[in-house]
């Protein structure tokens, strides 16, 4: 019985830990990577996403408006800003400090619609089904990001100069829900032949997304999506990242090739969690800076 006792013992604990304490210990995480030209000023990226912000999450909403502080040269939204269904102005306050910064945003599948009730142990066994939830006012947060100069690649190409650098945006929709239109990168990439550095955005990182940005000339791809696995075990890692990509890739920098091409992934665990699983164990909520220096 002592054995018993001592695992439900763990069990509360951690249900403590994970519900009460880390959830709420948002970090900057910070690493750099050669993919500039040569002779390049350096480029600080803000990669931010999976906020999943709830009107009541005022720690979660002054650490995002704090990141101002950080004046980074370009801001990458990968998605998933909404947490309920009347988050869409706390969303676009807390942000509002960064979007006076360039940026470029795609969306989740949180950003069209609420969320539902799941069961989480169903993430174990296959990604998450279609969202079902009601109908968000999308257009309202597309359109608080637009005014703000920032662009939507949202299937689309953008272009952006930054420290002399002719930045090129490969962007698609949710792939999550199936709206990434893929036979839309090559044409993107042949609008974007003269930049500097191409970057491919995608909320979700499935492997298809991955390939057609790297094969199509994508040199760094950022994306979001896993939450990092949001539960992760000791040794073991993320358990799951509700798509394709294999779990070992749940969240950080990790290096592809496609079609010849050597490619960087880099993968934000997010800020959040659905307001019916909030939990996060072993997997601090974040958002990544990412310093772009000269090879």
């Amino acid at each position: 019985m002592e054995w018993l006792f001592g695992i439900g013992a763990i069990g509360v604990l951690s249900a403590i830990w994970g519900i009460g304490i880390e959830r709420f210990l948002f970090v900057i995480r910070r690493e750099s990577v050669k993919g500039l030209p040569a002779n390049s000023t350096p480029i600080t990226v803000l990669h931010i996403g999976d906020i999943h912000l709830a009107p009541w999450q005022k720690r979660k909403a002054k650490f995002v408006q704090s990141l101002g502080r950080l004046k980074p040269d370009l801001v990458i939204n990968t998605g998933d800003n909404l947490g309920h269904a009347d988050a869409i102005g706390p969303v676009l306050t807390a942000l509002a400090p960064l979007m006076e910064r360039p940026g470029v945003f795609v969306n989740g599948s949180n950003d069209y619609y609420a969320p539902v009730l799941r069961n989480p142990l169903a993430y174990l066994a296959k990604p998450s089904e279609r969202s079902e939830g009601p109908a968000l006012d999308t257009p309202r947060l597309v359109g608080g990001f637009r005014s703000a100069g920032w662009l939507n690649l949202n299937n689309r190409e953008g272009q952006i100069t930054i420290n002399g650098l002719k930045l090129g945006f490969i962007g698609v929709d949710d792939a999550h829900d199936e709206l990434d239109n893929l036979t839309s990168i090559p044409n993107q990439a042949n609008a974007l032949a003269d930049c500097d550095l191409v970057i491919g955005v995608s909320h979700a990182p499935y492997l298809r997304v991955l390939e057609a940005m790297g094969s199509a000339g994508a040199s760094m791809i950022f994306a979001g999506h896993t939450h990092g696995g949001q539960v992760c075990l000791p040794v073991i890692g993320a358990l799951t990242t509700n798509c394709d990509l294999p779990t070992k890739y749940a969240r950080g920098i990790s290096a592809w090739r496609f079609a010849g091409r050597d490619v960087i992934l880099n993968v934000v665990a997010g800020l959040g969690h659905s307001i019916y699983a909030p939990v996060r164990f072993f997997c601090r909520p974040e958002v990544r800076l990412i310093t772009l220096e000269a090879k």
